[in-house]
């Protein structure tokens, strides 16, 4: 993979961090435009010219001069100060994701750096000496300063990086152990490594990439969950969705209809009743294109904010060479970003909301056919009960996590940096929403597949059988109570896998995104 600094998208990005074998390179042309940058600052530092991060302090001490002796010290003494990280650290997958992102950015060349910093960055990377980073303590303006400089600090030769035994060690122990010697700051070189939004662009693109994947399985949870509550097509007819041209909307009834089929067994047989007093299927059956389909639109537009984030010059000062300018400016505010998080996080709590008004619909006598908590033997089994209750309380917890980070805003640095985004906070939040909410779309599919076995002999139709079919191989029929949250976890195992997908695939073909 080589970065050019306008190259990056979700695709590469997440599989370049889940695959450690992969190297990353500085683009030629990429290292072409670095040189100029830097030939081009150290010419107007050999001139005497104040610039900001370049012979200055930082924030309030913007207006101290530093002497040209002082320069390297002032870029040291910048990220050991700024290594102010809290909390659990990221992990291996997600701290390569920032360094790649990082190495983007600067590769775009208006850093004024030597390339020598990129080279560095991805030696490590390449090398799989990767920084220890704590997840807290960003307030996402001036970009991520405190986590990036851990970052910098590992790569300086004075951090933490990961270990063969996947605990915390000296970097000094793994660069004697590799030959490689650790960066050399020179001037504004420091300010450049830590000034950017890369923490939480990383762990949103990674992120986005798995509630895509969700999106799928709450179409397929919806379809299996209709099923097994006898549910209509009818509302899926494309006409409905022509009739409101919202993209994800049609998107959605086209691939709720090619996961259930035409029509199914389950599907025709509530049509051959003579008293079916069903007049309408409750929202959560009858509006999943109008919901789903809102996710579907949210999460793209999420993508498409982080993708050009990822491949943006978030520096202060920037460095305009062709046009003689060195720049002060606001590129490093990561408000895009945190607004775009926050974003995701209300869109897939309400994907996960309406799940479980689903699951709640299956165990509920007054609203399906099913016995009563989906247990043949009620009184001495309480069939899915706790499975319903489980998945309320993840709901619950995500509408507090879901409420915008980006509201907030606490004047930092003695109210130099008065307005900040808190999108980091933002981002990691958007992460454990992601989490509950597969948890509460694999206990949909729980109780979906136990649905659909309380009707037989009819059967379901298209993918909806066949993943039915394949979640049956590991987790079997309940015909009495048991442990059900390990059929939750092998459910979500097989959904974040791909398994289930592949399934889907096999059998009707791909999914509309």
């Amino acid at each position: 993979m080589q970065l050019t600094g306008e190259n990056i998208t979700i695709e590469n990005l997440y599989k370049a961090a889940h695959t450690p074998s992969m190297k990353v390179e500085l683009a030629d042309s990429a290292r072409a435009e670095m040189k100029k940058s830097r030939d081009y600052i150290e010419g107007r530092i050999a001139s005497g010219e104040v610039m900001y991060g370049v012979n200055t302090g930082f924030g309030a001490f913007s207006s101290v001069r530093i002497s040209d002796e002082q320069i390297e010290q002032l870029q040291r003494n910048l990220i050991r100060s700024h290594s102010m990280g809290i909390g659990a650290p990221f992990t291996k997958t997600e701290t390569r994701a920032m360094m790649i992102l990082r190495a983007n950015a600067l590769a775009k060349g208006h850093s004024g750096i030597r390339p020598t910093v990129v080279d560095k960055i991805l030696e490590f990377l390449n090398n799989d000496i990767i920084p220890v980073v704590p997840s807290q303590g960003s307030v996402g303006a001036s970009g991520d300063l405190a986590p990036l400089s851990h970052l910098a600090l590992t790569i300086i030769g004075e951090g933490e990086a990961w270990g063969a035994d996947g605990n915390p060690v000296h970097v000094k122990e793994l660069l004697e152990k590799k030959n490689i010697k650790a960066l050399e700051l020179k001037a504004k070189e420091g300010l450049s490594m830590i000034n950017g939004c890369q923490v939480m662009t990383s762990i949103g693109l990674l992120s986005l990439w798995e509630a895509r994947r969700l999106m799928w399985m709450a179409d397929l949870a919806g379809a299996m969950s209709l099923e097994g509550l006898r549910g209509s097509r009818k509302p899926f007819d494309p006409l409905i969705q022509a009739s409101r041209p919202h993209a994800g909307e049609g998107k959605t009834g086209r691939n709720l209809i090619k996961l259930m089929g035409a029509s199914s067994e389950i599907g025709d047989s509530h049509l051959h009743e003579h008293q079916d007093h069903r007049v309408q299927d409750a929202y959560s059956l009858r509006c999943m294109p109008a919901v789903h389909g809102a996710a579907k639109d949210g999460i793209r537009y999420a993508v498409k904010v982080l993708e050009t984030e990822a491949n943006s010059s978030t520096d202060n000062p920037l460095v305009f060479a062709d046009a003689n300018k060195v720049l002060s400016c606001g590129n490093f505010h990561g408000m895009p970003v945190a607004h775009a998080m926050d974003f995701a996080g209300i869109v897939v709590s309400s994907q996960a909301s309406i799940s479980e008004c689903r699951i709640s619909k299956m165990i509920s006598t007054q609203m399906s056919d099913l016995p009563p908590f989906l247990t043949p033997n009620g009184g001495l089994n309480s069939g899915h009960m706790i499975v319903q209750v489980a998945a309320a309380s993840l709901v619950s917890e995500n509408k507090v996590l879901a409420h915008p980070a980006s509201v907030d805003s606490i004047p930092t640095s003695a109210e130099k940096e008065d307005h900040v985004s808190m999108g980091t906070i933002a981002a990691r939040k958007f992460a454990q929403i992601l989490r509950n909410a597969e948890h509460v779309i694999a206990m949909e599919l729980l109780s979906g597949a136990q649905a659909i076995d309380l009707l037989a002999p009819l059967k379901p139709g298209a993918a909806v059988k066949a993943v039915h079919d394949h979640i049956r191989k590991t987790v079997p029929f309940a015909k009495e109570d048991r442990i059900f949250n390990k059929d939750v976890e092998a459910i979500k195992a097989m959904m974040v896998s791909g398994e289930l997908m592949s399934v889907v695939e096999k059998t009707v073909g791909e999914l509309e995104w």
